[in-house]
This record gives structure tokens, sequence and C-alpha cells, in this order.
């Protein structure tokens, strides 16, 4: 079953890998970047294979099942 989730960037971005790490789609640094090379990630619709590609905010990422919609931190 498909799952979907917004994901909160603190700061000015957040890097692929990273995120893949954060959201749990991956158990290490290594292999999200491994999945990343493997073309198992997309972002906005195109595989992605920048492994430390940096997300501002307004992307949608697929891994998966998952689908993470990126927003950008509020302005303080």
């Amino acid at each position: 079953m498909p799952r979907n989730m917004t994901f909160a960037i603190r700061g000015e971005y957040i890097t692929l890998d990273a995120l893949l790490k954060a959201v749990g789609a991956a158990d290490s640094g290594a292999q999200a970047k491994h999945r990343i090379a493997e073309g198992e990630v997309t972002v906005d619709g195109a595989v992605e294979t920048r492994k430390t590609r940096k997300l501002r905010g307004g992307e949608t990422v697929v891994v998966d099942d998952l689908t993470i919609v990126l927003a950008a931190e509020k302005p303080a």
C-alpha cells in the first residue's frame, strides 16, 4: 500500500542520501547512496543518481512505495 508523508527541511536544504536515512528508507548512509546509484529513487518524476543532490523544498521524492513531499522551513 502506498504511503505518503511530508518532510519539513530544517535549514536551507537536505541532501537526498540524508533524506532517505531520515525517513527510514535506508538503514545507513551507505545504503542510501547505493539505492540512489542503482536508480531506485525519483525526484519530481525523474530517476536521480546524484547522491548528494540538494533538496530545498517543493520536490517530491519517491522510493519503493513511499512518496515524500518536501516542505521548506518557514522563515523566522
